[in-house]
């Protein structure tokens, strides 16, 4: 039985600035107060990357906004937060963002099962020229699938 998921952030922007690769899910160690706030979508990954040290993988520079409830007993929204993953996952991770240019990527924030589960890729950066061209490319289909479109109509 699939469970369902519930994408509670989402980092579009990765897909502009990276050639994404190797997708792995990774369960994330957050405070009650970080778990309510995610529920409520105040979490935000533009800046957000992960990093491993010490044999652990951690999420840093992720947003997630203070719950309104919270009190007192509130989290901090930026702080860096422990990734679950296999030792093997981490031992693959280190190893690729060795490499030149890599770096491993937060895609999605999601919801799995009751558990807040973090999507993360492998990226590495578009120069400026790159850019202009995925935006030329995803014009180019955009247009013939106007085009298309109108032709069934017609």
């Amino acid at each position: 039985m699939e469970t369902a998921i519930k994408i509670l952030s989402d980092n579009r922007k990765a897909w502009h600035n990276y050639y994404l690769s190797d997708q792995i899910e990774a369960g994330l160690v957050l405070t009650g107060t970080e778990v309510k706030a995610a529920k409520t979508g105040k979490i935000q990954l533009q800046d957000a990357y992960a990093e491993v040290s010490g044999g652990e993988a951690w999420l840093m520079n992720a947003h997630f906004g203070q719950y309104s409830h919270g009190n007192r007993e509130n989290h901090e929204p930026v702080r860096k937060r422990k990734l679950l993953l296999h030792r093997g996952e981490i031992d693959k991770l280190q190893t690729k963002t060795r490499e030149k240019g890599l770096t491993v990527i937060p895609t999605k924030v999601y919801l799995k099962g009751g558990r807040v589960k973090c999507e993360l890729a492998i990226g590495r950066g578009k120069k400026v020229y790159d850019k202009r061209e995925s935006e030329r490319e995803r014009e180019a289909n955009a247009e013939a699938r106007a085009a298309i479109g109108r032709r069934q109509r017609g």
